[in-house]
């Protein structure tokens, strides 16, 4: 029987065969950070991620989530792009869609491989083991850096001396007794790159994010109009935000320690904003088959497009704009006025009259009236 020393050396070794480029244990107590999720939450800086507070005294404590566990095995894969993920935002007719999403679903690519390592560990082993990757209550990047594979920069991301701000996090969650690895400990200095570039201002202080400002935030999990304050500085970002991530210094050390790339879909790299925004639910079900842009949804994600079609600065795009002013969606209706009275404002004044005689909804109304 192996003792807890050989345990971990075994499990790092079949971590690495699974395909993970990091892999680090630690203990089942919660995190030191927990008191740090009820100041986020105390202060309303979830927006409305609802289901950051709903499970939070789980997320917050690893026991109450799975009593039984002893260890935990925090993984990571690299998902570090092959260029500058920034050099997009100044091409105004594309869509800038987040790295981690221009390929498969992260989800799915790192669930199987954490449950074919879980497998294997059992197997090996024996034990029980749990498998949690982001949907579960997990405060993942806290446990990450007790369990060695790096620190919580002043971005509130996981960043790593080998792979820098570009880490897929999971973890395994085990009755098995393993010799935990040391916390990681924080390099990022007087570096504050991450924080200046924010266009939002999404972080009050170093270590601090509030969400409801974050471009992530705004074009994924919020469900209602963007706010008018945001909207420009949104650029064209369709899907998250990869600004304070892609700054880290940390990065150039990713591309070297990366041997095997996630794989982006190419028709995901630099759309056209005009092609999106003519798809319907069906077409945008189908676009995004297996990508995590499609549990956003059409309505918001044509939103997203909109915003971004309204800060192109391209006249031509306000066909598009005036194309989804009857959408059946007041999401999309609003975006849509917003866009156009941005790029062809004498055609939206002229519009206006009849388009507020047939419209009920009060966020789309005033769209209309501002």
């Amino acid at each position: 029987m192996m003792g807890p020393e050989a345990l971990a050396r075994r499990i790092k070794a079949l971590a690495r065969e699974a395909g993970f480029d990091a892999a680090g244990v630690t203990s089942a107590e919660a995190p030191s950070t927990a008191p740090r999720l009820a100041e986020f939450l105390d202060a309303g800086r979830h927006g409305g991620m609802e289901w950051l507070a709903m499970r939070a005294r789980e997320r917050a404590d690893p026991a109450a989530l799975w009593p039984e566990a002893r260890s935990i095995i925090m993984l990571g894969q690299n998902y570090g792009p092959a260029d500058d993920p920034l050099a997009l935002l100044s091409a105004r007719t594309k869509g800038a869609i987040s790295v981690y999403a221009r390929g498969r679903d992260y989800h799915d690519v790192v669930k199987s491989k954490l449950k074919a390592l879980a497998r294997a560990i059992v197997s090996e082993m024996g034990g029980e083991v749990k498998v949690f990757v982001d949907t579960a209550p997990v405060m993942e990047k806290p446990l990450s850096r007790r369990a060695g594979l790096g620190w919580q920069g002043k971005h509130t991301n996981l960043v790593s001396r080998e792979h820098g701000s570009w880490l897929f996090l999971g973890a395994i969650f085990t009755t098995l007794t393993i010799a935990r690895d040391a916390p990681g400990t924080d390099h990022c200095g007087r570096c504050r790159r991450c924080l200046d570039i924010c266009p939002t201002a999404a972080f009050p202080a170093p270590y601090q994010l509030d969400a409801r400002r974050c471009i992530s935030y705004l074009t994924i999990e919020h469900k209602g109009p963007i706010p008018a304050e945001f909207r420009e500085k949104i650029g064209n970002r369709i899907y998250g935000c990869d600004d304070c991530l892609a700054v880290c210094p940390w990065n150039k050390f990713a591309s070297l320690a990366q041997e095997t790339r996630l794989h982006a879909r190419d028709d995901l790299m630099a759309p056209d904003l005009a092609e999106l925004a003519r798809l319907d639910d069906a077409a945008f079900r189908a676009r995004f088959s297996g990508s995590p842009v499609k549990r956003t949804g059409r309505h918001r994600f044509v939103r997203n497009v909109l915003i971004a079609i309204g800060n192109s600065g391209d006249r031509a795009l306000a066909a598009s704009a005036r194309a989804l002013l009857p959408d059946p969606s007041p999401l999309v209706r609003g975006a849509a006025v917003w866009a156009l009275r941005r790029l062809a404002p004498d055609d939206a004044a002229a519009r206006r009259e009849h388009a507020l005689a047939r419209e009920s909804d009060a966020d789309v109304r005033a769209e209309w009236a501002d």
